[in-house]
């Protein structure tokens, strides 16, 4: 075999052996958090389940309009946004006056809604800041 078919030769079997490395390389993950695996938004009914790590229920969908709360999540005491790059976005009711707000969750934090308020809905954002 000349030269330039060795060169050739091993030229291919190096570049076949990149492309399986590639292949087989882990993918980036990021953490999770109390219980919340990555990239989720996490919500926990009590306080108890916050302090357990153990989430009621959880969302991962980029959505254009809200979603409303099912059972497991609806009036959440704490909910835990865990994507790194997606902002979460909460509607939720002030009991005493029955008044719709809104709060923007930054990725990687949580919140605490205390008694006075109930979150009933989520829309998750491409977007990696709150305004």
């Amino acid at each position: 075999m000349n030269s330039s078919k060795r060169i050739a030769v091993v030229g291919t079997a190096v570049a076949g052996l990149a492309l399986t490395a590639l292949a087989t390389a882990p993918t980036a993950s990021a953490d999770s958090y109390n219980g919340c695996a990555w990239p989720r938004v996490c919500f926990y009914q009590t306080n108890a389940q916050w302090n357990s790590a153990s989430p009621t229920a959880a969302y991962q969908d980029v959505t254009t309009a809200y979603q409303n709360l099912g059972p497991n999540s609806r009036g959440a005491d704490w909910v835990n946004n865990t994507r790194n790059d997606d902002r979460a976005y909460l509607r939720y009711i002030v009991n005493s006056s029955g008044a719709t707000q809104y709060l923007c969750l930054p990725p990687n934090h949580h919140v605490n809604f205390s008694s006075a308020f109930t979150v009933t809905g989520i829309r998750i954002d491409t977007a990696a800041t709150c305004p």
